[in-house]
């Protein structure tokens, strides 16, 4: 046995009780998307097409219903036509802030993509609309700042709570569903009756419950990532409280229409069985995830979150010294895709992205985060974030190409 085998099988070894808690996790979940499917009575008329306005798209409807009730919301909007995670939070945040109110993020800044949809200046972002943002850090260690966020929501133009899930490109654990459901307690206890607003991308059947379970009035999200369970073509979803999907659901199309239109001319199908696989899928991407972790922390590499403890959503970063190491990473994590593997990534400049950005995505769905895929921002410190995995098979199989590519480009001993 060469020494790569030997260190993942030791990783293996270790992770065992892990994984195990792991696969009990993605079976309470699975069970509680098969009761959503019998609940709504899911048949095969919802997979049918539709066109033209889509006046009466049983299948568009029951799609929204069936999440809702899978994230223990009132109501839900789940389209092909949102069609990514950031466009999903840019139709939720516009129908729910008018001018003059504010946006108050409890985690610090969010996502780099998010970034011009909130300040961007004469791009028609919300702050061109009169939309004000104020934010406060999280700690060092990662936990909220109680003390910040009560002085912050004495603002009474504060309207919408915001959270990041993830970690986005910092170097900090996601959210857990605890920490979610007691910041949610502590922005009540403060009389803040506006809208928590989470975004849920990449967190989705991580843990048992999501934000709308514990507290939080909206979760968004992107069926590129975890709820497509690597099958949904494309789209996104928003749920939450029914009042604030009537007004999202307005900005979606247009306030005199809601949600009674909007048609599909390829079918559902896709969107009904990927979010059936999604906790199953996510399972496997969580598990591979703690092997790369495990198995390179073993080697010196500094990886966060942890690999002795359960992850709150299947996002990996992982620290490298040079540019050229962090190259080397996403290039070997596109080395061992399905899909353009003899392809040779080179940072590019990227829409939304403050930085260039080098990414791997050898997907069959282009872009999908919940397949195997990296991406890192090429500044300092060199960072490279690592997702995904549609079977843990395959997250092994890509780990041994890391750990030969690390080999010859870092010089690593092993």
């Amino acid at each position: 046995m060469g020494r790569i085998e030997e260190l993942i099988r030791e990783g293996e070894a270790a992770l065992a009780p892990v994984f195990a808690a792991v696969d009990e996790i993605a079976y309470e979940n699975q069970e509680k998307v098969i009761r959503a499917f019998e609940k709504n009575r899911i048949a095969l008329r919802h997979f049918a097409p539709s066109t033209g306005y889509g006046y009466g798209d049983e299948g568009r409807d029951t799609l929204g219903s069936l999440f809702a009730d899978i994230f223990g919301a009132e109501a839900g909007l789940v389209s092909p036509n949102l069609v990514s995670g950031t466009h999903a939070l840019t139709v939720g945040l516009f129908g729910l802030l008018r001018t003059g109110d504010t946006l108050f993020s409890v985690s610090g800044d969010p996502y780099d993509t998010l970034l011009d949809v909130i300040s961007g200046d004469g791009i028609g972002s919300l702050a061109d609309y009169g939309v004000r943002f104020k934010k406060c850090e999280l700690k060092e260690d990662g936990s909220f700042d109680y003390g910040s966020i009560c002085a912050g929501l004495k603002d009474p133009s504060v309207k919408v709570v915001f959270l990041q899930r993830s970690r986005g490109y910092a170097w900090r654990d996601a959210l857990s569903e605890a920490q979610i459901g007691e910041v949610c307690s502590f922005v009540r206890s403060c009389g803040f009756s506006g809208c928590i607003f989470v975004d849920n991308c990449y967190g989705e059947f991580v843990e048992r419950t999501e934000p709308t379970q514990n507290g939080a009035d909206i979760a968004v999200g992107s069926l590129n990532k975890n709820p497509g369970g690597g099958i949904a073509p494309t789209g996104g979803y928003i749920i939450g409280k029914k009042s604030y999907i009537d007004r999202i659901a307005g900005r979606m199309t247009a306030p005199s229409i809601g949600a009674e239109v909007g048609s599909y001319a390829y079918g559902y199908q896709q969107l009904y069985q990927g979010v059936f696989l999604a906790p199953h899928v996510v399972a496997q991407a969580v598990k591979g995830s703690l092997l790369i972790g495990r198995v390179l922390r073993e080697l010196g590499y500094a990886t966060s979150p942890s690999a002795e403890k359960l992850p709150y959503d299947i996002t990996r970063a992982v620290r490298f010294h040079t540019k050229e190491e962090l190259c080397a990473f996403i290039q070997a994590v596109q080395s061992a895709s399905p899909v353009d593997s003899f392809v040779t990534l080179e940072p590019w400049d990227m829409p939304g992205y403050a930085d260039q950005v080098i990414m791997a995505a050898g997907c069959f769905v282009q872009g999908a985060s919940i397949e195997l895929s990296a991406d890192a921002p090429i500044r300092a410190p060199y960072t490279a974030y690592f997702q995904g995995g549609l079977t843990y098979e395959h997250c092994k199989y890509a780990l041994k190409k890391i750990l030969h590519s690390l080999k010859k480009s870092d010089g690593v001993e092993f």
